[in-house]
């Protein structure tokens, strides 16, 4: 890929943002606390190592991944606060956890046996660090009964080569109005909580809607994602308590500007024809940037003005109609603010039919990145 970078197209991230996010969301919880900021996908396509960087100034005290791949590259980057993989690792990449001091994820007693028997461990290293996730109804991975977790902290506890550093659980539906199964999960936590004989460093379960609207549940940890990055985790279902400020922004410029008339038509399948003498300018990101192809229709912001985008957005370009004749090169915000206006990424989310955290992930490599 071509690392110069003589492509208009740009995602901005206000580091400072974060650490605002971080500390108004932090204001509103226990002063013991902490913060591991979620820096999985990219950090949500805003770059992990830059956001974990904000993160740590802004406040935060671990990080949360997805892999062990996500976290190794962590670890390269030099940080050494504690980093947990929230997703399984297969049995062979535990040593690589092991020699780095990564937090891992068991989700069942299997998993665990085949470590210990397969002797993929280093006895020579510390031990392994794992945190038991209980299932409570988010139906993805963890333990299911409490007679199988009870069986897990014997297995763990029994072996020197493993160490109980954490137990958690995640909630299906905190960003929601209805808290019935939100109040299920959590009466069901407090059963498998209920036969720890001793806690453990973290016990967790506040992702960032818990944090936001549960304050009251109790959480070692908050693993804080959207809410961290300035996005309502909840969409627009339900408002937020306080202000947060969104670290994304992303602006383009027009790379060719020209004039149509009534009956030509635009793009992939003619999808759009003009009605009558119209400006139509030419962005260089598409469908491969993550600008998705369900976008036309919507909206981009020039000079402060609404544009819509018209026929069907390519691959790597998409069309606008723009009021009058502007210059190449004059700027164009697709996510941010111009004038009084502004487009949020969850705009963009209701226009296609998602939700605000698949519009982030899709922004890819071949936009650059610039941080403040």
């Amino acid at each position: 890929m071509n690392t110069s970078w003589n492509r208009s197209s740009t995602i901005f991230v206000d580091s400072e943002a974060i650490k605002y996010n971080i500390k108004k969301i932090l204001e509103d919880r226990q002063p013991e606390d902490q913060v591991f900021a979620v820096v999985k996908a990219d950090g949500y396509g805003h770059g992990a190592i830059e956001v974990a960087r904000a993160a740590l100034e802004g406040g935060a005290q671990g990080i949360c991944v997805a892999t062990i791949d996500e976290a190794l590259d962590v670890r390269k980057a030099g940080f050494t606060v504690p980093v947990l993989v929230m997703g399984l690792i297969e049995e062979e990449s535990a040593q690589l956890a092991q020699e780095h001091d990564i937090s891992v994820t068991a989700g069942d007693n299997i998993w665990l046996k085949n470590l210990l028997q397969g002797n993929t461990l280093n006895g020579k290293l510390a031990p392994l660090k794992i945190h038991l996730k209980v299932d409570t109804g988010m139906g993805r991975i963890g333990y299911q009964t409490v007679a199988d977790f009870l069986e897990g902290l014997k297995i763990i506890s029994a072996s020197p080569a493993l160490y109980l550093e954490g137990i958690f659980t995640h909630f299906a539906t905190a960003d929601e109005a209805d808290t019935t199964i939100f109040e299920q999960q959590q009466e069901k936590l407090k059963e498998f909580l209920a036969v720890v004989a001793e806690k453990p460093t973290y016990v967790h379960c506040a992702n960032s809607a818990t944090a936001i609207w549960h304050s009251e549940c109790p959480s070692d940890i908050i693993r804080l994602g959207l809410a961290m990055y300035g996005v309502n985790p909840s969409g627009d279902t339900l408002a937020l308590p306080y202000k947060l400020k969104p670290a994304l922004s992303l602006k383009s410029k027009l790379i060719f500007v020209k004039q149509v008339f009534p009956g030509d038509t635009i793009s992939y399948g003619a999808t759009y024809t003009a009605r009558e003498e119209e400006w139509i300018g030419t962005l260089p990101i598409g469908y491969a940037d993550g600008w998705h192809r369900r976008l036309q229709g919507f909206h981009v912001l020039v000079d402060g003005q609404p544009c819509e985008i018209v026929g069907r957005v390519c691959m790597d370009q998409c069309m606008i109609r723009l009021p009058k004749e502007y210059d190449v090169g004059t700027e164009v915000v697709l996510v941010g603010t111009s004038g009084t206006q502004e487009i949020s990424v969850v705009d963009i989310a209701n226009y296609i039919g998602t939700i605000p955290y698949e519009v982030l992930c899709q922004f890819s490599g071949r936009l650059r990145r610039e941080y403040n």
